[in-house]
């Protein structure tokens, strides 16, 4: 088996259910392993002093890989508290919260992906691991034999999330300005946890007053039978906008199985989520302290950097991938820019406030607070957005290279479109271009009202491709003029370009 196959970027995924399974509880017991030893060579301790905390999701392969993993550490002589059903925020927040304070921390989780896959996330004090040190931790785990060794380390339950359900609580308390039992008194809130980990931000609504009627799917099931746990699938932004609209709620929130990305939706069923989301928690903000900057993914609109500009604030898009953005954040305050979020598109969203964690929930609670505050003066949410300029067309489109070397491929596009941007009147680079080659366009009678932006996947033979326009007519009319700059570029097939020229 090769057990690098394992890896997807600072993970470690697989298919853990059925007959092609590769991430097998024997697996997760080598990892376990590994991780504990991994935390003593780090913290310079003996593995018997180490203390490692696992938790799971609601998939179906969870329980057998998080006891996996458990006797793996307890194999390796380090001490595990299982926290059973947990949200991968939370699994980080154990390790600095008094009365916990584990070395270290293990999700085990998929993310949004199907019930069939699973996978582990590994978290230490200064953050979760990193691609490279992952990779460590397979190589460590695949030269490991763990049947007949005995487990001389200890396996203790102890749960989590009452803990950081409190520390939400806290955080709406803080937020509102009151330590009253019931803050949220007045406010209706549907909570859809799509049946994956984050069920219980239900009971936290009740629990301070809030009405949670017409929430849905907050039972965990780890096939997923109402839909998709993923704020970006929009059958599933379309069930939780109905659940509103049914309910006469206030705001909707939903989240990923794990719960490290969250969207809302407003009173009246309109999702916020992606450029939305990113303007509202924006202005939020900036309405506190203006000045400041929001780091975000590359594939952000035209439309969003003017509302941050016209919030007093600064927008600076960075390249795709939630650890990218927030370690180009944590950079940019270490130098002295003050950068309170970094958000993707996709909700990975995190704040300073919080450690800089993309948490969902957290951010969800923040968006909770001014929700609270608006319904008081007879607004909602949506009031914050209402000036965000959208665009009329957007289209995501994804090219398959089929060179062999794909990134020399992909690279080989990429300087053709800066090649001839470099002499085209009417293509321009976009000044913050740091991922990829973005070029707006003067459309019509406008003036950068059309954009594209090509980049080469981190781990995929692909180039993603969107395109916006604030005129009907312009993606199409963007699509042709780069189909014509790249059309003689070998092993890329551009069928997907010219099926969205020819609709």
């Amino acid at each position: 088996m090769d057990w690098m196959k394992l890896k997807s970027g600072s993970d470690v995924r697989g298919t853990a259910v059925g007959e092609n399974k590769n991430l097998t509880p024997e697996i997760a017991t080598c990892l376990g392993m590994a991780f504990a030893n991994f935390l003593a060579e780090r913290l310079e301790k003996p593995v018997s002093e180490v203390t490692v905390a696992i938790g799971r999701d609601s998939r179906i392969s969870g329980p057998a890989l998080l006891q996996a993993a458990a006797e793996g550490v307890a194999k390796a002589g380090a001490n595990v508290l299982n926290f059973g059903m947990c949200s991968t925020p939370a699994m980080y927040m154990s390790i600095i919260t008094p009365g916990f304070e584990p070395d270290g921390s293990v999700m085990i989780t998929a993310s949004h992906h199907p019930y069939d896959k699973n996978g582990l996330k590994f978290f230490v004090k200064e953050g979760g691991l990193d691609g490279k040190q992952v990779g460590k931790l397979i190589e460590m785990a695949s030269g490991y034999q763990p049947d007949g060794v005995e487990l001389t380390g200890t396996i203790v339950e102890k749960p989590f999330l009452p803990t950081y359900k409190e520390q939400l609580a806290d955080r709406i308390r803080r937020g509102l300005g009151t330590d009253v039992q019931k803050p949220l008194l007045g406010l209706h809130v549907v909570v859809d946890a799509g049946n994956g980990a984050g069920g219980f931000y239900a009971e936290l609504m009740e629990e301070l007053g809030a009405w949670t009627e017409g929430s849905q799917f907050l039972e965990p099931d780890g096939m997923f039978p109402n839909h998709v746990p993923n704020p970006e699938n929009a059958q599933a932004m379309a069930s939780i906008s109905e659940a509103v609209r049914k309910a006469g709620a206030d705001l909707g929130v939903i989240f990923d199985t794990d719960c490290d990305r969250a969207a809302v939706v407003d009173y009246d069923g309109s999702e916020i989520n992606r450029n939305r989301l990113i303007a509202l928690i924006s202005a939020i903000l900036l309405d506190e302290k203006p000045g400041q900057t929001i780091v975000t993914d590359s594939v952000t609109s035209a439309g969003l950097k003017k509302f941050i500009n016209d919030w007093g604030g600064e927008h600076y898009r960075y390249k795709r991938g939630y650890r990218n953005v927030i370690d180009e954040a944590i950079r940019l305050n270490e130098e002295g820019v003050s950068c309170p979020l970094a958000i993707e598109t996709s909700g990975h969203a995190a704040l300073k406030e919080n450690h800089f964690l993309d948490d969902g929930m957290y951010l969800v609670t923040v968006l909770i607070v001014r929700a609270m505050k608006l319904k008081q003066e007879g607004k909602n949410l949506g009031s914050l957005i209402a000036d965000l300029q959208e665009p009329v067309e957007s289209k995501e489109i994804r090219l398959n290279i089929t060179a062999e070397d794909f990134r020399d491929a992909g690279k080989v596009a990429i300087q053709k479109v800066l090649d001839h941007a470099s002499y085209a009147d009417d293509w321009h680079i976009a000044p913050d271009n740091r991922e990829g080659v973005r070029i707006s366009f003067d459309l019509g009678d406008g003036m950068d009202n059309g954009w594209f932006l090509l980049r080469l996947s981190v781990h995929d033979p692909v180039l993603p491709l969107n395109v916006e326009s604030d005129v009907p007519g312009g993606v199409k009319s963007m699509l042709s003029a780069l189909y014509d700059v790249l059309k003689d570029c070998e092993g890329i097939d551009f069928a997907p370009i010219l099926k969205a020229i020819e609709a």
